[in-house]
């Protein structure tokens, strides 16, 4: 039985955030927004910043239920789910297993092809291979340009365009010297957009598309974080056929996944009209320049809103 916002409220909330991955600073900004939500709502809510001592500061705070508001490695990626699964305290969002496979983009993209889902074609430097074999076959195989990504990070950190193939191996060795695993992805000439599902105990609703219109080249952290650095369309300027298939097939990729609650499925649009995924967030940011209160406001639900009913997902099955 799902618990109702009333019962909640007489829960004690940690709003986990900060944490340890490269993504802190955007975190403790969307666990700030979440909180000061909460607050106002009445709950009684408190945040934690996480380190590595967060069982006994969760214990210590006397944390009933975590809303997390957490980004990147030890908060996307299943750590922080299996602590939380271990102490017996609800979370929000998905549970380990979707969280580890949402957080590798390259997992996301073999799901979603077992399940005939399109996505850009890619190469993969995992470091168990060769970097200079797996580089030259990747150069011989790919369409140029292509996006050099971390495997296992979000917020576009660490991804860089390469125009020709005589540069791929220089730009991956980079990469895996900064980030370890990443893939190289056919670039793909469109329209980026992304959907926020939202999961009630008998629903799951998808949000109206967001297009998105970098200032830079394509969408990176900069665009994503500054104010101006993207322009917002939504919902999204594109026939409503391509939009109603968008917003199927990311449910198609929340399901596939096993994902719990909410999540944001990122899409290219290309010439053809078809979506192909790119990857999915399923802790989306929270601040005041993310997507996925944007998408909610164009359906008309607030931010405190959104915020509550992220919240209640602690108590889905």
């Amino acid at each position: 039985m799902v618990m109702k916002p009333a019962e909640l409220k007489n829960k004690r909330i940690g709003v986990l955030m900060g944490g340890l991955s490269r993504e802190r600073e955007v975190s403790l900004r969307s666990g700030s927004g979440c909180l000061e939500a909460l607050t106002a709502l009445g709950y009684d809510a408190v945040g934690i910043d996480v380190d590595r001592e967060a069982a006994p500061t969760l214990g210590r705070e006397g944390v009933e239920v975590a809303f997390l508001a957490l980004h990147g490695k030890f908060g996307e990626d299943g750590a922080i789910q299996g602590l939380l699964e271990l102490l017996g305290i609800p979370y929000t969002g998905s549970r380990v297993l979707a969280s580890a496979t949402g957080m590798n983009k390259v997992r996301t993209k073999q799901v979603a092809a077992w399940y005939g889902i399109a996505t850009p074609a890619f190469a993969i430097f995992d470091g168990v291979h060769e970097l200079e074999a797996a580089t030259r076959d990747a150069a011989a195989r790919l369409r140029f340009p292509v996006m050099v990504k971390p495997c296992e990070e979000g917020s576009s950190l660490g991804v860089a365009k390469v125009e020709s193939p005589d540069r791929l191996a220089e730009v991956v060795h980079a990469t895996h010297g900064d980030f370890g695993p990443s893939l190289a992805e056919e670039f793909v000439e469109g329209d980026e957009v992304t959907v926020g599902l939202l999961e009630s105990e008998d629903e799951l609703t998808a949000l109206p598309v967001l297009q998105l219109v970098p200032g830079a080249d394509f969408y990176d952290f900069h665009s994503k974080y500054s104010e101006g650095g993207t322009r917002f369309i939504v919902p999204a300027e594109l026939p409503e056929p391509v939009c109603a298939r968008t917003r199927e097939l990311a449910a198609q990729v929340h399901r596939a996944l096993g994902c719990r609650g909410f999540s944001r499925v990122d899409f290219i649009i290309g010439a053809d009209g078809a979506p192909q995924l790119t990857e999915i967030n399923t802790i989306p940011g929270m601040t005041a320049t993310s997507d996925l209160p944007a998408q909610a406001a164009a359906a008309g639900i607030g931010y405190e809103e959104l915020v509550e009913r992220m919240l209640t997902t602690a108590m889905l099955p």
